[in-house]
């Protein structure tokens, strides 16, 4: 017979064991069913949240650097940091002076504790509380890539002139307004009254269906938002550049300049920091490779249990049909088609526990996806082939051994088996 003869004849006694003993083989591959689906579940979570992030992060401007007086993430603040000499709306303007920089921003924040009662802004009898109020120059949109929904942002005329007006984000402009048209009227913040004169679209959120709060925004021109709280005046910096391929210079060039301004000694340490969105791709790498460990590590022990399960029923197997090894060899059949015979049956038992392992994978990944918590999940093609070929890889190491043991069975002592 053919090799490609013998795989088909393999397959066909496999399915027919399988056929035979259902409930001996179904708890056999469950291992591999719990292996397979575990690895395709968790990818798929993975897999979908890597695409909303990196989506997110887009969202925040590209070809962009953040400078900040102490580091964004990942660093406590040190006493030396937090005494840093403030960064100004004089410095963003000088920084549009280098070749390369496309736009600035100067930004600050003011956000309300979040406790009952605490409104940030009312509108016809309706009120949003916690708030987040922000100051923003003139070039906020160009170097955020801001989409709006109705309306315009802020002019250097509004900023210079300190006019009383302001742009609020989606679920401010909803709560306030129901949908409807918000630009022209008049909302009280605090304890003044401002024009909305944009409305901002709704943000990316990175995990789950959730709200983001900068949805829950209301902006002003920074010098509208300093008379409103002169207290702020710890800004953040963006810069805009033309191309990535100038991002070293330009980043050199940020660098010269703010020192030179801020009269840092040469010997002395940079006394701000300068960070850009691959420092928040590199922070969630990180967690998603523990995530990938601990998901190999839980497949693991699924797919050896599993493996352990195969070599048992094919040992079993073996047992039950030494006669038949026996007549086989006495009318002609070799060591090595008893070998690929036994072998193959093991990864054909394996290679369907891994389909059913994938099918599982991605009825879980689909539930996951409709939940109210509207948690991304993506099934990956590449993981899919992965936990795919890993099954069929735990078929032939663990039926080796019983397939071994099946073509040195003696022909003789295999016909005189009852």
């Amino acid at each position: 017979m053919k090799p490609a003869g013998q795989t088909r004849e393999s397959v066909k006694i496999a399915l027919d064991t399988l056929r035979t003993n259902k409930l001996r083989s179904g708890l056999t591959i469950l291992g591999i069913v719990i292996g397979v689906s575990t690895v395709i579940t968790i990818s798929s979570v993975i897999n979908g949240i890597n695409i909303r992030v990196s989506g997110f992060i887009n969202s925040l401007g590209s070809n962009v650097f953040w400078i900040t007086r102490e580091p964004i993430i990942g660093i406590e603040p040190t006493t030396e940091m937090l005494a840093r000499k403030m960064l100004t709306v004089d410095d963003a303007i000088a920084l549009r002076s280098l070749p390369h920089v496309v736009a600035t921003d100067a930004e600050g924040d003011y956000i309300k504790a979040f406790a009952v009662g605490d409104v940030s802004a009312k509108y016809n009898g309706k009120k949003v509380a916690g708030s987040i109020l922000a100051g923003v120059t003139s070039e906020h949109g160009e170097v955020t890539d801001a989409d709006l929904l109705e309306g315009r942002l802020f002019t250097e005329d509004d900023d210079l002139h300190h006019r009383k007006v302001c742009v609020i984000g989606h679920d401010t402009w909803d709560t306030l307004f129901d949908g409807k048209s918000a630009v022209g009227k008049e909302i009280s913040v605090e304890t003044s009254l401002y024009t909305v004169i944009g409305v901002l679209d709704k943000r990316k959120q990175p995990f789950g269906s959730g709200k983001n709060p900068r949805d829950n925004v209301i902006a002003f021109p920074i010098g509208t938002f300093h008379d409103l709280h002169p207290e702020i005046t710890d800004l953040t910096l963006v810069v805009k550049y033309d191309s990535p391929k100038y991002k070293e210079l330009v980043e050199d060039e940020i660098r010269e300049l703010l020192r030179i301004r801020r009269k840092v000694r040469v010997e002395s340490a940079d006394d701000f920091e300068i960070s850009s969105p691959d420092i928040l791709t590199q922070l969630w790498n990180q967690l998603t490779g523990g995530l990938v460990l601990f998901m190999i590590a839980v497949s693991s022990v699924g797919l050896m249990v599993g493996g352990v399960g195969v070599m048992n029923i094919m040992l079993v197997s073996v047992t039950e049909r030494t006669r038949e090894i026996g007549v086989r060899k006495a009318i002609g059949a070799t060591k090595r088609t008893i070998l690929a015979q036994f072998t193959t049956e093991a990864v054909t038992l394996c290679a369907l526990g891994g389909i059913l392992g994938i099918l599982l994978g991605a009825v879980i990944t689909w539930i996951i996806y409709f939940l109210p918590i509207g948690l991304p999940a993506t099934v990956s093609p590449a993981w899919a082939m992965i936990g795919f070929a890993a099954s069929c890889t735990i078929g032939l190491v663990f039926g080796i051994y019983p397939a071994w043991k099946a073509a040195n069975l003696d022909p003789i002592e295999a016909l005189r088996y009852e």
